[in-house]
């Protein structure tokens, strides 16, 4: 049976909790591969709206198992609260519905404090974080002094992770003017929340490798977008981690030979929250009446996004990263009504054209757009469920995008509601 990863293909907000909502009928298992709490989705489902950050967007499906992978970086006092607040929405969490991967690491509250303070104290080209830890935890996770999901089992082992851990954020610490960190307290809290991620720890490898021999259908969800990735995105202003496909397989202990389809969510024209840059960048009306139409703020953070025109160098560059065989092209709707649209069809750097976003930063900064019109459309996209409901100048604009992309659409979404979606290629079809 198929196995299937979503990655978002811009710089995150694209709708993916919609679509792998969506996507999730068809899946047994929904697979969070990577990320923590600083990506929100939200989900509309029969006019309830879920806001999740953490928890695979699955967890509102009943009979599906939802699986949070080892590439994932895990706050346990969040979760808990997250857990919380979908049980008092009706939604039911077992450790038959949720399973935790037990070399997930955790974000301690030293994380949380040391990313704030760090970026209170850079005076320089902020990064943007949100603040919540996620960066310094990925950071203690490479530098193997994590705590992790199976450390909460042993006492002994715990406070040996705490105080490899404390060795390195107390010097930290005492440079940024911060008080030590009470090692008592952290261990307590620690030991606190421990019955409460241990109650869903497993083996995920190899349970998945399992539900892969058995011919289940798998659904990999990830968190930002690609545009974000560590080594891909628009450096240093991304994420801590891989959001590219193959980052599927390392986040999970699922082999990549396992992957059968990867389809990269598109919104219809560009977004972005936080530092770092943005060639298409609207600071004009278009780019405000873009923001408002398409209710443009940070699910986590509430932070308004900056919008833009489509923007497909971009798309097509993280189609080929991640090996996209189809995309979800979503939020057409937000398109209606304008006279003219304009799609990025490549950039002027001194003077020459570029057909990809350059890994130098001075580069990008003087990267301009070059434009292509296209007519726009004055009668409404928003619930359309086939290609017959959608205006011809709207169908037009969908297949430039495709032939810009060097990608077909899989998926058209025109609302946030879960039926509105045309399906033109199943991901899971064999």
């Amino acid at each position: 049976m198929a196995n299937v990863v979503v990655v978002g293909a811009q710089w995150g907000d694209e709708g993916k909790g919609k679509i792998v909502d969506w996507l999730s009928e068809r899946a047994d298992v929904i697979a969070r591969f990577q990320g923590g709490h600083n990506a929100g989705h939200t989900l509309v489902i029969d006019g309830e709206v879920f806001k999740l950050s953490l928890l695979p967007s699955g967890i509102v499906r009943g009979g599906k198992l939802s699986v949070i992978g080892n590439g994932v970086v895990l706050d346990p006092w969040h979760l808990e609260s997250e857990i919380k607040g979908l049980r008092s929405q009706g939604v039911e969490i077992t450790p038959d519905t949720l399973m935790i991967a037990e070399n997930t690491p955790l974000i301690l509250p030293i994380h949380g404090e040391l990313d704030r303070a760090r970026e209170a104290q850079i005076s320089v080209a902020k990064i943007g974080t949100t603040g919540r830890g996620i960066g310094p935890a990925y950071e203690d996770k490479v530098g193997r002094r994590s705590v992790r999901v199976a450390d909460l089992a042993d006492d002994a082992t715990l406070e040996l992770r705490v105080d490899r851990a404390l060795v390195h954020h107390d010097a930290l610490r005492r440079g940024l003017g911060l008080e030590p960190v009470d090692r008592a307290d952290l261990v307590a809290k620690l030991r606190a929340i421990a019955p409460t991620l241990l109650e869903y720890a497993a083996p995920v490898w190899k349970v998945l490798n399992e539900k892969r021999k058995a011919g289940k259908r798998i659904l990999f969800e990830g968190a930002q977008g690609a545009l974000l990735d560590i080594d891909f995105g628009t450096y240093p202003f991304v994420t801590s981690s891989n959001v590219i496909a193959g980052q599927a397989a390392t986040g999970t202990g699922i082999g990549p030979g396992s992957i059968d389809f990867v389809l990269g969510i598109v919104k219809a024209y560009t977004t972005r929250v936080g530092e770092g840059p943005f060639p298409a960048e609207l600071d004009d009306a278009d780019g405000q009446r873009l923001g408002e139409r398409g209710h443009e703020f940070g699910t986590v953070t509430g932070r308004k996004r900056r919008c833009g025109w489509f923007d497909a160098v971009l798309v097509r560059q993280t189609c080929a990263t991640s090996g996209v065989n189809g995309i979800a092209f979503t939020k057409l709707d937000v398109l209606d009504g304008f006279d003219t649209l304009k799609i990025c069809v490549g950039y002027e750097l001194d003077g020459e054209r570029v057909d990809y976003l350059p890994t130098a930063a001075d580069h990008q900064a003087r990267c301009t757009p070059i434009y292509e019109e296209m007519p726009g459309w004055h009668e409404s996209t928003e619930g359309a469920r086939s290609w017959a409901d959608l205006p011809a100048n709207a169908i037009k604009y969908v297949r430039r995008v495709e032939e810009l992309i060097d990608c077909p659409v899989a998926l058209l979404s025109t609302s946030p509601e879960r039926e509105d979606t045309i399906l033109v290629t199943d991901p899971f079809a064999d």
